[in-house]
């Protein structure tokens, strides 16, 4: 385990002179602010996998997602340190909007009005974690764990009532889970894909493969696509049995916004809004018109976005990024790697296409802005927002406070550089 925990190395950081001028900004390393980390369903079988190829592919900071819990973030730090990648704390959790809702406006969810989700970036209150912040968590995780244990109840009695019966149990797939990763049990919380996962793996051991085809129609129903592979009969399992009015559907409850915008405070983070624009066709109401999305995510008093650009052509991330970073709002970018498959470690746009002109020095000042709140706070100082909210004071306008936070943390990520590989170059050379 890393020295002092996960952010060890972190407090024990001295950076140098802060960069002048515009040098913060070009060239920019390779960052991903956004992945997702086992027992999450994840790309990675580890964070050991996780970092390995992030600092085989040129990518210098990296930031985690997870939901609900944080204890891999222990071995994270320790495999970020020894691959001398810088490590960004982060969260994710489901919440609802109810004026949303009431509206009909979808959010940044397109099957489902009012659904919300929201990060937070640059987290430190979870080592160690605080009364405040177990409280939430505490009613989070309950109510998503309810809902995934009838899931996979009716999921079961879908199974049998086909004829295809496979005998699974919420803690015998909490179990699995736990033992796939080596992690505890008490730190599993399941999502649908998951699950789904899980029925997948017991269909393709009790059915051989020449009578899968029936044995899957039987239990999706009549007109439903073939489906081969182990993602696409998950996929297959999700779409057909687990989503709105489908036989093992179960709704979905989620603590209100307020609620989870507090979770990000007591965990000392910054709350961030995930876009997706035209990751949903059409796009949902609330990210319609961008300057719409600005005065809604200040009503909010949410000064963070992300892309996950990988669902964006590159106009619209270009068009997005851009208008929210030209409103003083920080921007981020990530991958979140919370499907099978292995995409690029840094974020590219739809149908791989690269990122537009400009908009990698964007996403590294995103990333230094975030790496100089989590050393400010782990210090016992504010960072970008306080445990209210509040933007850090003492700036004349959103530019210089963007602008004040990045040149410390590029500075920051340089010297974590230096620490971890001695002699090794500064991070503007590192970008490949």
């Amino acid at each position: 385990m890393t020295a002092g925990g996960p952010l060890g190395p972190l407090r024990a950081l001295r950076p140098g002179p802060l960069p002048t001028g515009d040098g913060y900004r070009r060239p920019a390393a390779k960052v991903n602010s956004h992945v997702h980390l086992p027992p999450n369903f994840s790309a990675f079988a580890s964070a050991a996998e996780a970092t390995e190829i992030a600092a085989g592919q040129g990518v210098r900071v990296l930031g985690t997602s997870n939901y609900y819990d944080y204890s891999v973030y222990g071995p994270f730090a320790e495999q970020a340190q020894a691959r001398a990648v810088f490590p960004l704390f982060g969260m994710e959790v489901i919440c609802l909007d109810a004026g949303l809702l009431r509206a009909s406006a979808r959010v940044n969810d397109p099957a489902n009005p009012g659904k919300m989700y929201l990060c937070g970036k640059g987290v430190t209150g979870f080592d160690p974690l605080g009364p405040a912040a177990t409280d939430l968590l505490a009613a989070v995780r309950g109510a998503d764990s309810e809902r995934a244990a009838l899931l996979v109840d009716r999921l079961d009695a879908v199974f049998s009532a086909a004829g295809v019966p496979v005998s699974l149990s919420d803690s015998g797939i909490r179990a699995m889970v736990a033992e796939r990763y080596g992690v505890p049990v008490e730190t599993v919380y399941l999502q649908e894909r998951h699950v789904a996962l899980a029925f997948q793996e017991a269909l393709f051991e009790g059915v051989p493969a020449a009578e899968r085809a029936r044995a899957l129609l039987s239990v999706l129903g009549p007109g439903t696509a073939a489906a081969a592979s182990p993602g696409q009969v998950q996929d297959a399992i999700r779409s057909h049995l687990m989503k709105r009015g489908k036989p093992a559907y179960v709704a979905e409850t989620f603590p209100p916004f307020e609620q989870v915008y507090q979770l990000v405070l007591a965990l000392r983070g910054v709350p961030c809004y995930p876009v997706l624009a035209d990751g949903a066709k059409p796009v949902c109401e609330f990210e319609q018109d961008v300057g719409s999305l600005l005065v809604s995510l200040r009503e909010r008093a949410i000064y963070c976005a992300e892309l996950i650009p990988n669902r964006n052509s590159p106009s619209t991330a270009q068009e997005y990024a851009g208008a929210l970073r030209e409103a003083g709002v920080v921007v981020l970018a990530g991958t979140e790697h919370n499907t099978p498959e292995m995409v690029p470690m840094e974020p590219g746009c739809a149908g791989g296409l690269p990122l537009p002109t400009g908009m990698r020095e964007l996403f590294w000042e995103g990333a230094c802005v975030v790496a100089a709140h989590q050393y400010l706070v782990a210090q016992g100082e504010n960072g970008y927002v306080d445990d209210q909210g509040r933007l850090a004071a003492g700036y004349p306008d959103a530019e210089a406070r963007i602008e004040g936070f990045a040149r410390l943390g590029a500075a920051l990520i340089e010297e974590y550089l230096n620490v971890t590989t001695p002699g090794s170059v500064a991070p503007s050379d590192r970008g490949g």
